[in-house]
C-alpha cells in the first residue's frame, strides 16, 4: 500500500530494509530537499517519518501501523544500527538522517528563507514558554505551537483544533512531538483530509523539539557518530527508557538475522 504521492519521488532513491523503502540521500541532501519540498504548496502534504531500532521492533509487531507507515512520502534511518543493516544490502545508505538533527537545521533553513513553522507538542500550557525559547534559539523564525494534554488522540477533538490552527498558521513546515504512533496517525490524517491550504510538509520527529531547544541534552558528538546515542539517552533517563534499550534491542537482533536472510535471498534471486 503505497499512496500516489510517495510514488511520485521514491524512484530508485531507496533502500528496500525492513519492509519499509527508507530514503538513500545523505543529510545535507535529505535537508536540502525537504527545504524545497516545504517552499512548494502546489502539492499534497508530505510525510516524514524517521526510523530508529525501537519503531523497526514495535512496527514488526504491529503489520496494521506498518502498512500505514509506509506510506510515509519520506522515510530517513535515525539510528545507526539501521544504517549498518543497510550494509547488508545491495544499496547501503551514506548515514544516518534523524529527526533531531533535522529539526535543527530546517529551523534554521526556514530562517533563511522567510518561511514559518508550526509545533504539535509539548506539555500543556507551554505555548509561551516554548515561544520564548524559539525566539532565543532561532530568532526571526516564525513559529506557531499548540500543546495537546496527554490525552490527545489522533481523530479526537484536539486534533481536530490542532488541524484548525494549522490551516489558520499556513505554516510551511509541521513538527509533530507526539510519540509514536501518535504523530504518525495525526500526520497522516492531515494528509488525507487536506486538500487546500495545505502545510506542504509533516514530520514526526517526537523529542525533537526538547534537543533542539535544550531541554534535553544530546550525546556528544563522537558517541552519535560510533551509534552509542542510545546508551547516552539511556543513562540520562533510564526508568523511562530501559525497556526500550534492553526488551526493544534483544528483539530487534531477531529481526535483523531475519532481514539478513531475506536480503540474501534477493541477491540470489538477482
Amino acid at each position: 500500500m503505497t499512496n500516489t504521492a510517495s510514488q511520485s519521488h521514491i524512484g530508485n532513491s531507496c533502500t528496500r530494509l525492513f519492509g519499509l523503502n527508507i530514503h538513500n540521500m545523505s543529510f545535507a541532501e535529505a535537508n536540502q530537499h525537504l527545504l524545497d519540498v516545504a517552499a512548494d504548496r502546489q502539492h499534497p502534504a508530505r510525510v516524514v517519518v524517521t526510523p530508529n531500532v525501537d519503531h523497526v521492533v514495535r512496527l514488526d509487531s504491529q503489520p496494521e501501523f506498518k502498512q500505514v507507515y509506509s506510506t510515509s512520502d519520506y522515510i530517513f534511518a535515525d539510528g545507526m544500527p539501521v544504517v549498518w543493516a543497510s550494509k547488508m544490502s545491495a544499496n547501503p545508505l551514506p548515514e544516518r538522517v534523524t529527526g533531531a538533527d533535522l529539526f535543527v537545521s530546517l529551523c534554521k533553513g526556514c530562517v533563511e528563507k522567510n518561511m514559518s513553522i508550526f509545533v504539535v507538542g509539548g506539555m500543556p500550557g507551554q505555548e509561551d514558554m516554548l515561544l520564548q525559547a524559539f525566539a532565543q534559539t532561532y530568532p526571526r523564525l516564525q513559529v506557531s505551537i499548540f500543546c495537546p494534554s496527554m490525552q490527545f488522540t489522533p481523530d479526537g477533538s484536539e486534533a481536530d483544533t490542532a488541524i484548525d490552527l494549522i490551516q489558520q498558521a499556513q505554516p510551511n513546515i509541521v513538527f509533530i512531538c507526539l510519540g509514536m504512533p501518535k504523530q504518525e496517525y495525526f500526520a497522516f490524517r492531515y494528509r488525507r483530509e487536506q486538500t487546500s491550504r495545505n502545510a506542504p510538509l509533516l514530520l514526526c520527529v517526537g523529542a525533537a523539539m526538547e534537543f533542539a531547544l535544550g531541554q534535553k541534552k544530546r550525546a556528544p558528538l563522537w558517541m552519535q557518530k560510533i551509534g552509542m546515542e542510545w546508551f547516552w539517552r539511556l543513562a540520562s533517563e533510564p526508568r523511562r527508557l530501559w525497556q526500550r534499550y534492553t526488551t526493544q534491542g534483544s528483539k530487534y537482533i531477531g529481526i535483523l538475522l531475519r532481514e539478513r536472510r531475506a536480503q540474501q535471498a534477493l541477491r540470489r534471486q538477482s
